[in-house]
């Protein structure tokens, strides 16, 4: 019989939180990295399924994929992974990837136990080997994924799970009954259909109801822009995260638009202005923890955060451009050296994401951000994170804005949609050295993503040298002691829902 969730233990809240950066740029090294330095270490669940499929491929060095797999309660669905895709030799030379199955509204057994196992073995390794806290940061657009992923996560005993770039309304009661086996309905939107689809995941089953004992539930952290979204989520308990990130336009990767109609500027990003500020004053009146976020890597700012009521702040690129970030080393050495030299250009690009959120995007040699990269990359749809579910007159199909034109177009879509959008899964992926391989020698070339503000390497990396996630860590806590913040105690993880 499935066995009742435990609760976190109680404790202060870390003032700390390390974004997730995607996809495996906050993979489990940095996480680990963080956690042993006391603070929230957190781990990206974009694409973890195809991540864990491809270190396997290329042989998994280390044995680190492996030595999770062991781990996982049910030995033969790890075993299964091992043996559709460990490769103990690694990939030949310009071979392929091998391609992982998909997640659908209506199915996609084999798509969920990977989804599961990626997850299970990100957030096991993450944890390995110290009592420090574990987060783990989901995009609730990829609604497909959100329930296997976030079971193998708990499975693994993750700590904290973040969730942005939507309204995250079904996560509080979805982790409650993943920590209690049981069978969980999302609500998943399709473009077209006025009531979303239900679309069942069961832990039980997928454990063949093998369960290995209590299972803790994660803080739920709801990631948004502004205050208004923060006051809709909790004033129901069914909704009502454990806490808030506020995020505003100066983080990387995806941000929220600007409120009221899209004014560009004349470089063509997206004008926030006063009304995208949030109100932190509204945010403290919501008797919730809350965490700041973009720009925010600085001990000013974590003083100034926790003066204005905050528990913290969450810091991304200064821990993505740090020796155990997941993004391959040239990429960051090249991060650093234009920054040293002042000719790092990242522009929010209001076009580049299929999901239509703004979407920073460094200027890097051999990136998509070059028109001419960009132009030579044959678009192509074999990962699908970011499809969106479409109700057509040929039934329901997925359809990105990054895919091929014609295929967008003939599942209805509008051609004008596709204008500027770049395949961020195959770019991504690229960029922590998991690129897939393409024919006649073309590999998938990399898309960065960092924030606009770097102002902390003058600190860290003065000379454009090398510096480690405890380097960051340690230079950020001088100003949590400058103005500590009044001790938050989490109230216990419900189970409701």
């Amino acid at each position: 019989m499935p066995q009742p969730p435990t609760t976190t233990p109680a404790a202060q809240h870390p003032w700390l939180i390390q974004g997730g950066m995607g996809v495996g740029v906050s993979g489990w090294r940095l996480a680990r990295a963080v956690s042993g330095e006391g603070q929230l270490g957190v781990v990206s669940g974009t694409a973890l399924d195809v991540v864990l499929a491809r270190v396997l491929q290329t042989g998994d060095p280390g044995g680190h994929a492996r030595r999770a797999l062991a781990a996982f309660p049910l030995p033969e669905l790890a075993q299964s992974a091992l043996d559709l895709y460990f490769r103990e030799e690694g990939l030949a030379e310009g071979a392929a990837m091998r391609t992982t199955p998909r997640l659908r509204a209506t199915g996609g057994a084999q798509a969920e136990i990977l989804t599961v196992l990626g997850n299970f073995a990100e957030v096991w390794l993450a944890k390995e080997g110290h009592d420090g806290v574990i987060g783990i940061n989901y995009l609730e657009k990829i609604q497909l994924a959100t329930a296997p992923a976030m079971f193998g996560a708990i499975l693994a005993g993750v700590d904290y799970v973040l969730v942005g770039a939507g309204v995250p309304g079904q996560i509080p009661a979805l982790a409650s009954r993943l920590a209690r086996y049981e069978r969980c309905v999302s609500k998943i939107h399709v473009e077209g259909d006025e009531e979303p689809l239900e679309h069942l995941f069961d832990p039980c089953a997928l454990l063949a109801g093998h369960l290995p004992g209590p299972l803790r539930r994660p803080h739920v952290l709801a990631i948004v822009s502004l205050p208004v979204l923060a006051t809709y989520l909790a004033r129901d308990e069914v909704t009502r995260p454990d806490g808030f990130v506020i995020e505003t336009s100066q983080a990387g990767g995806h941000s929220a638009p600007p409120r009221g109609p899209m004014k560009l500027d004349e470089t063509g990003e997206p004008v926030y202005g006063p009304r995208d500020n949030p109100d932190l004053a509204k945010m403290t009146a919501l008797g919730l923890p809350f965490w700041l976020a973009g720009g925010q890597a600085g001990p000013g700012a974590v003083a100034a955060a926790l003066a204005a009521g905050a528990t913290g702040v969450q810091v991304g690129s200064a821990f993505a451009l740090c020796e155990e970030s997941g993004m391959v080393r040239h990429l960051r050495e090249e991060l650093l050296g234009r920054a040293h030299t002042g000719t790092l250009s990242v522009r929010n690009d209001p076009e580049a994401s299929p999901t239509s959120f703004p979407f920073k995007v460094a200027d890097l040699p051999g990136t998509v951000s070059e028109p001419e990269v960009a132009a030579a990359r044959r678009r192509v749809c074999d990962l699908g994170f970011l499809r969106t579910p479409v109700r057509s007159p040929r039934g329901l199909v997925y359809r990105c804005a990054a895919e091929p034109v014609a295929a967008y177009v003939r599942k209805g879509g509008e051609e004008a949609d596709t204008k500027g959008r770049q395949c961020l899964c195959n770019g991504l992926l690229a960029t922590i050295g998991l690129a897939q391989r393409r024919p006649h020698g073309r590999v998938e070339p990399p898309l960065v993503t960092i924030g606009k503000d770097l102002s902390f390497l003058p600190e860290l990396a003065p000379n454009a040298e090398p510096y480690t996630a405890a380097d960051v860590v340690r230079w950020l806590s001088d100003g949590a002691t400058a103005a500590p913040a009044a001790p938050t105690t989490p109230a216990p993880a419900a189970a409701a829902g």
